[in-house]
């Protein structure tokens, strides 16, 4: 076991974001077995949900635009989605080999149907909190560890806020994919790597 001050985050291995869902990311089921081994050695462990109205301004479908282009919205540029992890669908579910019992927390996030939501910690526009830190920062909290989907988008952002937030922070990439969209994951890696986050 690891000290009380460190905690696993677990992000979005969800039906959608795996080989056959609506937003798959390649291989996003390789990681599960290996993030189901390592999850008993964290005296913390907290997994997200993307879990979207079906409606939400992030889908493609309500611009009448293609899936991964973008629109200005008022936090910022904003990637145009399929319909994904809609709240309540079996897509939304995390996937079913997952072992979600050692869990202490689930964190929703994207419910709010006017702004998207990648990071763990904030909603984007980088302001409108989860609870996550106050969480995380209550238990002891101080080391955080981040795996799962996707490295580019929801892993990166929230390895940002969290490094932004005073936390020390570790992203294992073998236990993380990408969705890897025009340059997205070299971008990534360079953005959590300013932020001093730790890719292992």
């Amino acid at each position: 076991m690891r000290p009380a001050n460190e905690a696993i985050l677990v992000i979005d291995v969800q039906n959608d974001f795996c080989p056959g869902g609506a937003l798959a990311v390649s291989g996003g089921d390789e990681i599960v077995a290996p993030i189901n081994a390592i999850l008993p050695e964290f005296p913390v462990r907290v997994l997200t949900q993307d879990w979207h109205p079906s409606d939400h301004l992030s889908f493609a479908s309500q611009h009448d635009a293609a899936p991964m282009t973008t629109t200005e919205m008022p936090y910022g540029t904003q990637v145009l989605w399929p319909d994904h992890c809609i709240i309540g669908s079996d897509g939304a579910a995390f996937h079913p080999k997952l072992d979600t019992r050692p869990a202490d927390l689930v964190i929703r996030k994207g419910f709010r149907r006017e702004i998207d939501s990648y990071s763990a910690f904030f909603e984007n526009d980088r302001t409108t909190p989860t609870g996550l830190d106050g969480y995380l920062k209550n238990r002891g909290v101080d080391t955080v560890t981040l795996v799962g989907l996707a490295t580019d988008f929801c892993v990166n952002y929230s390895a940002v806020d969290a490094a932004r937030l005073g936390f020390k922070v570790t992203v294992i990439e073998s236990l993380c994919r990408a969705i890897d969209f025009d340059g997205s994951l070299a971008a990534a890696k360079a953005a959590m790597t300013e932020a001093g986050v730790t890719l292992s």
